[in-house]
């Protein structure tokens, strides 16, 4: 597919997604938003891309959330039973937030504002190295926008119940220390090291065996929300996986054993 809104990029395994939209701090319109879905589909069924990196272009802005020219024209009220089918089935509205299916690690490179459907986008990542001028809120409030492609489901997992709360109902904007603070990202790095440090860390994860590292992170995600029994029986189906695998277990613990370098494939994983 040719893209006009996003980048799509493969280096070395790793696959960059870039919202190409500087000319309006990469704000999501409906087109975007499409190219976004294809994209993270077409890194989520490549066999060859083990890591993601997900950022936007420019660097005044990660992303400034949904387009505001296309929610404007949103005047008609939908028809009721149709519009709840699009809601219920939707990918996500302003990139590929709905969905819990993608087990590959996907950094994110926050190189600016973060905001709205931008602060839901970064979520979407498991990994978030931030510059340090980068901005964070839920901006939506100011423009009577519901939050609609995970705001209210992941942001209390990250920062807590409590914080979650303050954040959403006051809309009160964040700077980089304080997202660092209360983990909404994980490292701040200066502005003109972000893609470096995101590149530098995505290929240190390529060495390292596939097969687990995507049951693992299987786990946490169907985990979420399940008693602490459907959990752990989770995990247990994660390590019989590891028996079934192609690319067996046994060949990390034999190079310890022999005391040599492992040589893991990563097929069938």
């Amino acid at each position: 597919m040719n893209y006009n809104k996003i980048k799509y990029e493969k280096e070395n395994n790793v696959v960059t997604i870039t919202i190409n939209r500087p000319e309006v701090l990469n704000c999501i319109d409906n087109e975007t938003n499409f190219e976004l879905h294809h994209a993270f589909k077409a890194f989520r069924d490549d066999d060859e891309a083990l890591v993601a990196i997900y950022t936007g272009a420019g660097d005044k802005a990660f992303s400034a959330g949904w387009d505001l020219n296309d929610a404007a024209a949103l005047r008609e009220r939908p028809q009721l039973d149709q519009f709840r089918k699009d809601i219920r089935n939707s990918e996500g509205y302003c990139g590929y937030t709905k969905r819990f299916d993608i087990f590959k690690p996907i950094i994110v490179a926050i190189n600016g504002y973060a905001v709205a459907a931008g602060l839901e986008n970064i979520m979407l990542g498991d990994i978030r190295i931030s510059s340090e001028d980068a901005k964070f809120g839920a901006l939506e409030r100011r423009w009577n926008i519901v939050a609609g492609d995970g705001l209210c489901v992941r942001l209390p997992l990250m920062v807590g119940y409590a914080r979650a709360m303050e954040l959403i109902i006051t809309g009160r904007e964040i700077d980089a220390e304080e997202a660092l603070r209360i983990g909404l990202i994980n490292e701040v790095v200066p502005q003109n090291e972000v893609m470096s440090r995101a590149r530098e860390l995505a290929q240190s994860i390529c060495k390292l065996p596939q097969g687990a590292l995507r049951i693992d992170k299987e786990t946490i995600v169907r985990g979420v929300g399940r008693t602490l029994e459907e959990q752990t029986f989770i995990e247990s189906e994660g390590v019989m996986t590891m028996f079934l695998r192609e690319d067996k277990h046994y060949e990390g613990a034999g190079s310890f054993v022999e005391k040599r370098q492992p040589n893991f494939s990563n097929n069938g994983i």
